[in-house]
């Protein structure tokens, strides 16, 4: 008889630094099984892999990237052969453009790069994955699943030079909505964290101007959002302490987003 583990087992995907590991940890502290994959070769986030597992979990590296849809096959595979089971799935793989360019400057190869990798890569691993979980549904009652789509504040609040970043998290916004509607019969939740300014290796070219933001007052919480804010947030939604709520988005912004007059 396969294995299948005793512990409830989450996919963060791009779980291997930045917004990805803080979740990672937050969820490992919740006594979950974690599963992180990335681009990079295995040797590379053994750093990140041995700091998990210090935490009491079982980690689990599967290189594949989320733009291509036949790696999704490959890494729900290597879920399935390794702990038979998928509990959770956190979509947080993303990239920042690589040029700010403004709208009226804006290339198409870098717009098509990142719907492949922000939205058309997390919509189709979200299908794959909730099939895999509505069996497990239907066979254990007690079964309790969660998606978390990790989106961003840009999802509502409009960049002129970098509005293929903000259209590809707009998209992730409404498939959360999208999913939520067609997965509560099967008592799947759906949910939305929508980060603010976080303090990541995506946002180091632009400290400088974050922090005179900030200083000016940017935010309600004058200071830069960390992955551990974001992994808390996760948490509460992946272990099910958020109720009644499927569909719900969570912005964790420090008031960013919140209006004042």
């Amino acid at each position: 008889m396969p294995y299948v583990s005793n512990k409830r087992v989450v996919l963060v995907t791009g779980g291997s630094r930045g917004i990805g590991f803080g979740v990672a940890k937050a969820l490992a502290h919740a006594n979950m099984n974690v599963v992180i994959n990335g681009r990079r070769d295995a040797s590379e986030v053994a750093d990140a892999l041995a700091e998990l597992e210090s935490l009491g979990t079982e980690a689990f590296y599967c290189q594949a990237d989320i733009a291509e849809l036949d790696d999704h096959t490959q890494l729900l595979s290597a879920i399935r052969e390794r702990f038979g089971r998928l509990d959770v799935l956190v979509n947080n793989a993303g990239v920042a453009p690589d040029v700010r360019a403004d709208l009226l400057d804006a290339e198409p190869d870098s717009f098509d790069r990142l719907i492949r990798i922000n939205l058309r890569g997390p919509y189709f691993l979200t299908q794959a994955a909730a099939k895999w979980m509505i069996n497990q549904r239907q066979a254990g009652a007690d079964f309790q699943a969660a998606i978390v789509n990790v989106s961003s504040v840009s999802a509502t609040e409009a960049s002129v030079n970098r509005g293929d970043y903000c259209i590809s998290k707009a998209g992730v916004a409404m498939a959360t909505q999208l999913w939520a509607a067609r997965l509560g019969e099967f008592g799947i939740p759906v949910y939305e964290v929508r980060p603010g300014v976080i303090r990541t290796d995506m946002t180091a070219g632009v400290a400088d101007k974050y922090n005179q933001l900030f200083a000016k007052g940017l935010t309600v919480e004058p200071r830069w959002g960390t992955p551990d804010d974001i992994g808390r947030a996760v948490a509460v939604l992946a272990t099910g302490q958020l109720t009644y709520a499927t569909g719900a988005v969570l912005p964790i912004d420090g008031g960013l987003t919140l209006r004042r007059l």
